[in-house]
Formats: structure tokens, C-alpha cells, sequence
């Protein structure tokens, strides 16, 4: 059984990711500040690092096979002021080569480093022909913040690739958890009967399942012909429209109320932010599929069905 190294573990991904390896029998050490706290298994242990004071733990790089780098402050935690702004990029780049600088300074037998990525990178699919067939992974980066957000943040991993080590990179898309992230957000107002939908509704949502995220991640670190960048996001996108109302069905059956939140309204509450909610980003899933890669969920339905079974943690 392997030793995985997740920076970023205790996050909506790292945790249901850690979950899935423990499952498989692997060892999951997840970089920390909080090193005190108790492990969940006993196959999950912590290790120290601080990445402002580019301190890290080295002993865990070294006993580990793989590293997974999920660390990085939430796009949509807090307002976008300059120094948040920084704190995104930093958080995501700083902590890639701090981690990268403690394996070309010592001797280690790290076979794969997967980093986290996200759909940001291509900016709004303003080209009709993008909106039918979807951005693929060879389509240069957009013009906005969440685009100059993944191009740093993937430029910082690929030093992985100076030193040997296999490298794959993951551009998610919305994921659909109701433990955390955007999903649980978007659907909160059902507690009150209320289906929000985003201006007019139509932008594309290109979303992947919880389950399905770990199972791909899971793929990359074990299928060594998988390398480069690949989008993590299900086979059929769906307007925003779509997603809130399939999500109004199934989790609270036929008693809601479809509310359209304006443009003007969104924009005033969020600022610069608000640009996240409301553009439409079509991502293909070609890529990984042709290296055999199925999904347990690839519709809207079966996933948010799946969903409204479980309990919210």
C-alpha cells in the first residue's frame, strides 16, 4: 500500500479524498499547522508546515510515494481586496514550491505529484463554438483573475516534473458535496422553499460529483499513463437553471419556490466576486474518458439523487 501525502487535507477535498484512500488501505499524511489534533483512522497521521515561514516537516516527503496538493485560500472565502487577492495566489504558489524545494533538497522516492487545478483557467465561454463542444485542456488561459489564479498556481507545480516525478493536473469544476464547497451554498436557501437561480439562469455549470472528484484523483495517482493536464469535471454540463431546479426536486421535492436572484443583486453583494456566479464556463470531459475514466454519476440527476440520500455532516 502506498504513502500519500495531501497538502490542503483537511479542506471539502482532502477529507473526503483521505477517506477513500484509508478505504483502499493507503497511508494518508496530511501537512498541517495543527499537528496536536486527533487522527480520524489509524492510518492518517499529521505533519508540521507553515508555509509563511517556508517550514515544512520533511521526514513525511520522504516516507511518501505520491503527493497530492490541494492547499490554497477559498476563491470566494472573502471579499477581493488586494491583499486577499494576493493571499489567494500566494497560498497556492508559495506552498507548491516550498513543497517542491524540500524534495530537490533531499533524498526522497515521491513517484507523483497531482495538483489541484480548477476550470477557471479558460475564463467565460463567450464563443458559441466552445459553448457546444466545451474547452479543452490544450486552450490557453483566459484574461481574468481565476485564469492568472491557474496559471500560477500550475505553473508552481510543474518544477515537479525538473525532478522526475510524474506530474498530473486536475482543473475541477463545481463539485457537488452537501459536506461544504459552492453546491452547499447554492442550495442552502431550499431549507426555506426558496430555488435561487442566478440572473436569467442559462449560464453552463460544468460540476463533478464529490465521489467521482476522489475516484479521479485516485486515478491519477495510480495509473502512471496518466500525466499533464486533465479537466475534472462530468459529461454533461448544465445551466444554472437546470442545476437549481434538478436540485429543488430532489431535495425538496415539488415544495419550492423558483426565485431568479438579478444580475444588479448578485453584483452588489459580491462585488467582484459575483463574476464566479455568473459566467458560463462549458469544460469538456473527452480527455480523461479516453483513458477509460467512467463516472459513477455522469448526469445531473444521478448525482443529485445520490446527494439527497445522504445526510449532511
Amino acid at each position: 500500500m502506498a504513502v500519500v501525502v495531501i497538502s490542503g487535507g483537511t479542506g471539502l477535498i482532502g477529507t473526503k479524498l483521505t477517506s477513500h484512500l484509508i478505504a483502499e488501505g493507503h497511508e494518508v499524511i496530511i501537512l498541517s499547522r495543527k499537528t496536536q489534533q486527533p487522527a480520524s483512522h489509524r492510518l492518517v497521521s499529521y505533519a508540521h508546515w507553515d508555509v509563511k515561514g517556508r517550514v515544512i516537516e520533511s521526514g513525511a516527503l520522504l516516507r511518501a510515494d505520491h503527493i497530492i496538493h490541494l492547499a490554497g485560500a477559498g476563491i470566494m472565502d472573502r471579499k477581493w481586496t488586494r491583499d486577499y487577492r494576493r493571499q489567494i495566489v500566494e497560498s497556492r504558489t508559495r506552498s507548491a514550491s516550498l513543497i517542491i524545494d524540500v524534495l530537490k533538497n533531499h533524498p526522497h522516492h515521491v513517484r507523483t505529484f497531482v495538483a489541484a487545478s480548477a476550470i477557471g483557467w479558460y475564463g467565460p465561454d463567450t464563443d458559441p463554438l466552445i459553448r457546444k463542444e466545451g474547452f479543452v485542456e490544450t486552450d490557453p488561459a483566459g484574461s481574468d483573475f481565476s485564469a492568472e489564479v491557474c496559471m500560477q498556481w500550475e505553473n508552481a507545480s510543474d518544477e515537479a516534473k525538473s525532478l522526475g516525478i510524474r506530474l498530473v493536473k486536475l482543473r475541477t469544476g463545481i463539485v457537488l458535496s452537501r459536506d461544504g464547497g459552492a453546491f452547499r451554498e447554492m442550495v442552502a436557501p431550499l431549507k426555506f422553499g426558496v430555488a435561487g437561480i442566478f440572473g436569467d439562469g442559462s449560464q453552463v455549470v460544468s460540476w463533478i460529483h464529490i465521489d467521482d472528484l476522489c475516484r479521479l484523483y485516485q486515478e491519477a495517482l495510480f495509473n502512471p499513463e496518466l500525466q499533464g493536464v486533465f479537466n475534472a469535471v462530468a459529461p454533461v454540463p448544465v445551466s444554472n437553471r437546470s442545476l437549481m431546479m434538478t436540485a429543488a426536486v430532489k431535495l425538496r421535492n415539488r415544495f419550492f419556490i423558483p426565485v431568479h436572484v438579478p444580475r444588479f443583486f448578485i453584483r452588489m453583494l459580491l462585488g467582484k466576486r459575483s463574476v464566479e456566479i455568473l459566467k458560463s464556463v462549458t469544460v469538456s470531459d473527452r480527455k480523461i474518458k479516453k483513458f477509460g475514466f467512467t463516472f459513477l454519476y455522469p448526469t445531473l440527476e444521478s448525482a443529485v439523487a445520490d446527494l439527497a440520500n445522504k445526510p449532511v455532516s
